[in-house]
């Protein structure tokens, strides 16, 4: 990879991480939008498919809990350049599955690169946040649900003039290589963030870190929205062309919806969270996320379901990092032991519950997909009063 810095443009520390996150998202998002026609091809039902799914949260997981030590040794630049690759590649690979079985050997792989990837942008943006004294992780967290969105329309479009699940797939192979080499073929690791002898324990890689009853507050919070998100990524194009045999573009056009929104929410909400608090934003937001819900699971065209998606987008996009801030806050263990507690916790449920969803659509049709969590939302929106620092 050391070949791409002489092709690489100059960008600044922040849009460097800005484009890591687009690239990231790009990776991983051209597979959804084609999900309805690979499960097709595998003649399977929602609960195998869930099955299959499963795969990426695996390796997720599993790079989560003990990737730190690799990514130290082999370095954030190359973690970065090779993950993002391999990920796109993996996902590619998927587009051929013929059996759930085939669907997860190839998912587990990309979830290990995902996880890996997810830690060293987030930190990335952490060590530019801190040199520049500003924030720009909500922003970064914007450029990703971009590049999912990007990837959904490309996707929807890609599908509506007949090219293959396996043919787009390969291409945005290509077109991630390309965008790589522009963008974060310069790319260097920003220097790490300086730490005071009391706060050591930042250094050191967490490997399972169990929440505390503070800690499982703030995961209940997020329960609704990080569910809600990873079944709007995996379920809403099958749900477009299962309720309203919409055309490939609409079905494309469901996975971006909620992407699009998220991302415009995010690029806006610091300024609402300063300006009134984390509770009261995190609470509106919840109450949009159930009425997007709502719309989806009792729609009658396709239009009403967009529209649920987007609302969707716009209650998922901000909650989390919320939860995040309010744990690093926390002063009853060390910031980074309650940071690695939520992330793990609530990874789980954004990368399981999704996918066992499936059985839920098979037993009782994929509108009860979405309704059957509104339980959780209310409870979410209960919980957020752990984001009251």
């Amino acid at each position: 990879m050391k070949i791409l810095q002489h092709w690489g443009l100059k960008l600044t520390a922040a849009q460097r991480v800005y484009a890591a996150f687009f690239l990231y998202a790009l990776a991983l998002g051209g597979l959804y939008p084609r999900m309805a026609e690979i499960q097709q091809s595998m003649g399977v039902a929602e609960g195998a498919l869930g099955l299959g799914l499963i795969g990426t949260a695996v390796g997720t997981l599993t790079s989560l809990t003990f990737g730190g030590p690799w990514i130290e040794k082999m370095g954030s630049r190359r973690v970065l350049l090779w993950g993002v690759t391999w990920t796109a590649i993996f996902y590619a690979v998927a587009a051929f599955a013929v059996s759930p079985l085939f669907l997860f050997l190839s998912l587990l792989p990309a979830g290990i690169c995902i996880g890996a990837v997810e830690q060293v942008v987030n930190l990335e943006a952490d060590r530019v946040e801190h040199a520049l004294g500003r924030r720009i992780m909500n922003r970064s967290h914007a450029f990703w649900s971009m590049g999912f969105a990007s990837a959904g329309l490309l996707g929807g479009l890609a599908a509506e003039i007949g090219i293959s699940p396996g043919a787009h797939l390969w291409g945005m192979v290509l077109v991630v290589l390309i965008a790589l080499t522009l963008l974060l073929g310069r790319f260097e690791a920003a220097l790490h963030r300086p730490v005071s002898n009391q706060d050591q324990s930042l250094n050191q890689p967490v490997k399972l870190a169990w929440p505390t009853p503070a800690i499982m507050l703030l995961v209940i919070a997020t329960l609704g929205p990080m569910l809600m998100e990873g079944a709007g990524i995996d379920w809403s194009a099958i749900y477009m062309r299962d309720v309203f045999s919409s055309s490939p573009l609409i079905c494309g056009l469901a996975v971006a919806a909620g992407a699009s929104t998220q991302a415009i929410t995010r690029f806006f909400a610091d300024r609402f969270v300063e300006r009134f608090n984390p509770v009261k934003v995190a609470r509106s937001l919840i109450v949009i996320l159930g009425v997007g819900v709502c719309l989806v699971a009792g729609a009658n065209s396709d239009w009403m379901a967009l529209l649920g998606f987007g609302l969707m987008g716009v209650g998922t996009s901000v909650v989390f990092p919320l939860a995040m801030s309010a744990a690093a806050q926390r002063t009853d263990r060390p910031a980074a032991l309650n940071v690695a507690a939520l992330a793990q916790t609530t990874f789980v449920v954004f990368l399981l519950g999704p996918p066992l969803l499936g059985w839920v659509a098979e037993a009782f049709g994929i509108r009860t997909t979405f309704g059957v969590c509104l339980p959780l939302i209310a409870l979410s929106f209960w919980a957020v009063k752990a984001l009251k620092t």
